[in-house]
């Protein structure tokens, strides 16, 4: 199976999304479901989308968010991480692109507010995402813009305080 989407603590990112959720098991869900949301057009519309996923407790399209790369989570991993979370608030940064032999590389900087148990976790990092140039591809399926990898800490920083950080560069792909 592929390995995870980034690094956290030397741990990685699809262990991080289960760090997200430790803690007592989370009531049933209060607040109201947000609407649908399915976007792959720019790099804050497709963590957007992510996170409507994860919202939404749409695993296995929250999980589809990630390309077919090394650093991909596994499925199992992923949804177990997030089974207990409640509610996810995140906020964006200006994302930064950089071309590359036919695709374009993008880093976008986030916080992310994580509750579970009533608890609310902060997170802030990067994602990095790629999209294959769509006029290079010649064969079916598309494939859209997606998620490379995440890198996100734990921050001490309140979610209204805390600051996205593409200045470390996200770990590379393990073969």
């Amino acid at each position: 199976m592929a390995r995870a989407a980034g690094r956290w603590g030397g741990l990685p990112s699809a262990m991080l999304l289960g760090l997200l959720v430790l803690g007592p098991a989370a009531p049933a869900r209060a607040q109201e479901t947000p609407d649908y949301r399915d976007d792959r057009s720019t790099p804050n519309a497709v963590i957007e989308s992510l996170y409507n996923a994860i919202n939404r407790r749409e695993f296995v399209r929250a999980w589809s968010y990630f390309r077919e790369e090394p650093d991909r989570p596994d499925f199992e991993t992923f949804a177990k991480g997030y089974q207990d979370t409640s509610r996810v608030r995140l906020k964006l940064g200006a994302s930064e692109a950089e071309g590359a032999a036919g695709s374009t590389y993008y880093r976008l900087p986030v916080v992310v507010e994580a509750t579970r148990g009533g608890t609310a976790t902060v997170f802030s990092g990067c994602y990095e995402l790629r999209l294959v140039q769509p006029a290079t591809q010649a064969e079916p399926p598309f494939q859209p813009m997606g998620i490379v990898r995440g890198n996100l800490r734990q921050s001490k920083a309140k979610f209204e305080e805390g600051q996205g950080d593409c200045s470390q560069p996200n770990p590379p792909a393990k073969p």
